[in-house]
């Protein structure tokens, strides 16, 4: 699904949900431009899908419309969709990349990261013979799935044959940081490519 899809979604659920809705919570739910917001909005209105109207005088109000609705459904619809393709794709990517630590001779993991993509990778992980000895995260946080989580620094105290990677878009970041504190590369796995 595209991103523009994924904003006309939250925007068209967020004016169901609240019709006084503010365009600075909407721009702080999109993580975009106040006057982006402005614009979107407009845009929605334009292709019928919400009504603006003011009242009183100074106080905006948002009202779905029948059309409205109707997107909603189809873009929820599409956004599911979306979802499961993505689930299934990456679940096996995690699959295949465990499948290739263990015939590398991997038995103990750690999951970098508490993420959604971190949820995932611990399920795979519990359709193999590996072990989990826990999870890496610069946040601070006891435990994620009932396992111990440390700080990137601490790593090295634990024992373990390999990290898996599970923030993709800071990978590189990650894969420095754990270079530093005792884990090095040839330790990191990284989720293979889908064929």
């Amino acid at each position: 699904m595209k991103l523009q899809g994924q904003r006309d979604l939250l925007l068209l659920s967020e004016v169901e949900r609240d019709a006084h809705v503010t365009q600075r919570s909407l721009a702080s739910k999109l993580g975009v431009a106040l006057g982006l917001t402005n614009l979107y909005l407009k845009r929605l209105a334009h292709k019928g899908y919400i009504k603006i109207s003011m009242i009183p005088p100074h106080r905006i109000r948002y009202l779905l419309t029948p059309q409205g609705l109707a997107e909603k459904s189809r873009l929820t619809y599409q956004y599911m969709q979306y979802s499961m393709t993505h689930y299934r794709e990456m679940r096996i990517r995690l699959r295949r990349t465990l499948t290739e630590a263990m015939a590398e001779g991997v038995k103990r993991v750690v999951i970098y990261g508490t993420g959604e993509l971190a949820e995932m990778a611990y399920l795979s992980l519990k359709e193999t013979n590996l072990t989990l000895v826990g999870f890496i995260d610069d946040k601070r946080q006891d435990k994620f799935l009932s396992y111990p989580v440390c700080a990137p620094e601490l790593v090295g105290e634990w024992e373990f044959d390999a990290v898996l990677l599970t923030d993709l878009e800071n990978g590189e970041k990650h894969r420095e940081l754990l270079g530093r504190f005792l884990a090095p590369e040839r330790k990191t796995l990284t989720l293979s490519l889908v064929d």
